[in-house]
């Protein structure tokens, strides 16, 4: 089965998309979907943002294009089985100028050199200002990584992501790009070989195929615009492509595969049909059925597929089997095409990935752990280099090395100058006595006890300025003291046993001293225990915010406890009632970066459809289909000024 399940649009979060969020790797995304080939459409990921289990999920060969200087932006893929369909040939775009290194060999192609689109005889869309590109490289057609061509045997599958005309200036490149995805495929076709076509079109091909397609507003001129009528000439009766899903269900009506996301239009399936699986006409003996999977939730896209015939028999009455025709016949498995992900060097060991510098040996992980040998304990190569000692070979006798403990060994390895004592010798290590370390006296010593406390930063400034008045006394006391020494006295070794006193810096050398005060200060209030801290420290909290209660609930205009002002003010907005349906309406958030953008507003509730009122300067007043959303539309600024004046 080959299928088209653009359900995984952006790869990056395939482990969040709605009812495959059970599904947590990509290969059992795959294997939900119980396809051969998969093909998917604006991957959205760069290839250094592509990890293995994505771009090599389990049996599945992963074929990517990037874009060539856009990060994450659009991007295709195919996924081959390689139980059942391994490609013969691949290769990246249209034109053949996107090469790997080194660039693939004749042998490699999928077409001869003179069978590629040429840019000297290949029709370019205008642009605006009606110039030409002079070739393929300065149009940058194949640059945005939109197509890749995948050799299966009995077909050539062309996977694309067609452009979307966004705006007027995108009119030229979306053309271009069509233009030279038929060049291509009528190449082949002149090849003899047979051709698949699939992915987002970005085209609706009849009016049946477009949501508003049944409006006569619509269908006047439906051919006319330049996609369309290009559209029109590549597919039957027109051209070589067959539509395979139309083909299974020709009348069908609300068989779209987008919806609009926007307009949450998915609901009352308001969208269009632009992904495609076009085949040619010698596949038709193979063709089986076709359908889209609207059933299929998580993205503004549906997936799309086709199922081949196991096996066909010929008019000359011979049988040939789909697995012969796609050389999987053999039992000797074949490798992939070379721009398969499996051959890329992140990917094939040729490359260090950046996550292996930052994960730990396997050694070193048994080692910490207690693991590996107990004995010949040696240190890294680095360290053994630094220190001038040669590395002892792997082979020599355990029992030949001493008897040492693993810190005398470290000991003896750090020191590089000594000359290194004979194995066969016991070396005697000798204590050695430690230098006495002289400790600097510390400008500001700590307080060992106490806890300074939560009232402390609310006194008042009277308190403040005595606490420091008296301390920076104490202060300078100390001061002259020093200064009259000969010299500094040796610390004292149990001088950790004694408390040490803080020192404040005087700020206000005339402020009065208080003996009580300055004591406290000194010992950081450490009279009180831990538990009578706390409970002083709570009971002038709460007195602080009794007395801002009273100053807020006896100031002039203010009222206590008014519940009916809080309402009023928090209060949700209640919805207002569109115009047309008097049905509550809808409440939205510009998310759209612009001067709008976070602003709340209200629309009609109903879902759109045909003919919902988009406007009387976007839709014909004879058009307007009452059943669907009317053209009701309001800030919700606005609704709250109107509610106040209520």
């Amino acid at each position: 089965m080959l299928t088209v399940p653009p359900l995984l649009r952006g790869l990056k979060r395939t482990d969040g998309v709605f009812r495959w969020y059970t599904l947590k790797t990509c290969e059992a995304i795959l294997s939900e979907l119980k396809a051969d080939i998969m093909c998917f459409q604006e991957m959205k990921i760069t290839r250094t943002a592509l990890e293995r289990p994505t771009a090599l999920p389990g049996p599945y060969y992963g074929f990517f294009s990037f874009p060539v200087s856009k990060g994450g932006y659009s991007g295709v893929a195919v996924y081959a089985d390689s139980r059942t369909a391994i490609p013969i040939k691949a290769e990246e775009g249209l034109t053949g100028i996107l090469q790997p290194k080194p660039p693939l060999s004749e042998e490699e192609r999928i077409s001869s050199a003179s069978s590629y689109p040429d840019s000297d005889d290949f029709n370019f869309f205008p642009e605006e200002d009606g110039s030409t590109p002079p070739d393929f490289a300065t149009a940058e057609i194949d640059f945005e990584g939109r197509a890749l061509v995948v050799d299966f045997g009995l077909f050539v599958l062309i996977n694309v992501y067609c452009p979307a005309e966004t705006s007027d200036s995108r009119l030229s490149f979306k053309m271009n790009f069509h233009r030279l995805l038929e060049k291509r495929v009528r190449s082949l076709i002149a090849e003899g070989r047979e051709v698949i076509v699939v992915g987002d079109i970005n085209i609706a091909a009849t009016p049946l195929d477009h949501g508003e397609g049944s409006l006569a507003s619509r269908q006047v001129g439906f051919y006319e615009h330049p996609p369309r009528a290009w559209y029109k000439s590549l597919l039957e009766p027109d051209g070589p492509m067959i539509d395979a899903v139309r083909k299974c269900h020709p009348g069908r009506e609300g068989m779209y595969t987008h919806w609009s996301t926007l307009l949450s239009a998915r609901g009352s399936n308001y969208g269009s049909r632009i992904d495609y699986i076009l085949i040619t006409e010698g596949l038709l003996p193979w063709f089986k059925f076709g359908d889209i999977q609207a059933d299929i939730l998580g993205s503004d896209h549906c997936p799309v597929y086709i199922d081949l015939h196991d096996e066909i028999v010929l008019p000359s009455g011979e049988t040939r089997t789909l697995k012969s025709m796609m050389g999987m016949d053999s039992q000797v498995p074949r490798d992939p095409p070379r721009i398969c992900a499996k051959f890329w060097d992140e990917f094939s060991g040729k490359q260090t990935l950046v996550s292996a510098f930052f994960t730990r040996k396997k050694e070193d992980i048994n080692m910490v752990n207690g693991g590996g040998s107990k004995t010949n304990l040696r240190l890294p190569p680095a360290v053994v280099a630094d220190s001038g000692i040669g590395e002892t070979p792997a082979t020599e006798p355990d029992i030949a090395e001493p008897s040492l403990s693993l810190s005398q060994k470290s000991s003896q390895k750090a020191l590089g100058k000594r000359k290194q004592t004979p194995l066969d010798e016991p070396t005697v290590t000798k204590p050695t006595k430690k230098p006495p370390v002289k400790e600097k006296p510390s400008k500001k010593a700590k307080i060992t006890e106490g806890q300074t406390k939560l009232s402390s930063f609310f006194a008042q400034a009277s308190q403040v300025s005595k606490t420091l008045s008296t301390a920076s006394s104490s202060h300078q006391g100390k001061s002259r003291s020093k200064s009259n020494s000969a010299a500094p006295t040796p610390p004292d070794t149990n001088a950790s046993s004694t408390p040490a006193v803080m020192e404040i810096i005087d700020v206000d050398s005339d402020l009065e001293t208080d003996p009580a005060s300055s004591s406290q200060a000194l010992v950081g209030g450490s009279q009180l225990s831990e538990v009578e801290q706390l409970e002083a420290d709570l009971a002038f909290a709460r007195s602080l915010a009794e007395e801002d209660a009273a100053l807020v609930n006896h100031s002039p205009g203010k009222r206590k406890g008014d519940p009916s002002a809080w309402k009023s003010l928090l209060a949700p907005l209640e919805a207002p009632l569109c115009t047309v349906h008097k049905e509550p309406s809808k409440r939205f958030i510009v998310n759209k970066t612009g001067p709008n953008k976070g602003k709340a507003f209200y629309v009609c509730s109903r879902p759109v459809g045909p003919g919902y009122d988009k406007g009387r300067a976007e839709r014909l007043r004879e058009e307007v289909n009452p059943m669907y959303r009317c053209d009701f539309f309001k800030w919700a600024s606005d609704v709250r000024r109107d509610a106040k004046k209520t």
